[in-house]
């Protein structure tokens, strides 16, 4: 079951200069900085109340941000979801239609288990499924 907005991604070139901007904007600084290694991305996390917006600049040129930049420049590059769990979201997306883009949840930013789902078939929007890894 869907629980709530986990938070909005944002593609930026450079994470310093987009850390300044934001900071600027949300009168806030990160609470949190963090390489994903695996997917080729340095995140920057802010929160307002409970909303999470996450910065991703790519560290690698064949990473996903990498082409997502190129392809479209700077902007919102997903919408990501809070689910109770991931694996039941992911076989009843499945089973209605929708194209995963991995067939496993695998570990992503900010403690998280993360799932994509294609956006040719969610209106262009890459939605991404979050649950809490438990320890």
């Amino acid at each position: 079951m869907f629980t709530n907005v986990e938070h909005i991604g944002i593609a930026v070139k450079d994470l310093s200069v987009a850390d300044a901007l934001f900071s600027t904007l949300l009168n806030s600084t990160p609470y949190k900085h963090e390489e994903v290694a695996t997917e080729g991305v340095r995140t920057s996390f802010f929160k307002i109340n409970e909303t999470k917006i996450e910065l991703l600049e790519a560290t690698r040129d064949d990473s996903p941000i990498a082409r997502f930049l190129e392809k479209k420049g700077e902007g919102i590059h997903h919408l990501a979801f809070e689910v109770d769990d991931i694996r039941a979201e992911m076989a009843r997306l499945k089973a209605e239609g929708f194209v995963l883009l991995n067939e496993e949840p695998k570990p992503g930013a900010d403690q998280k288990l993360v799932c994509f789902l294609h956006p040719k078939n969610t209106h262009g929007v890459l939605i991404e499924l979050c649950q809490s890894i438990r320890e």
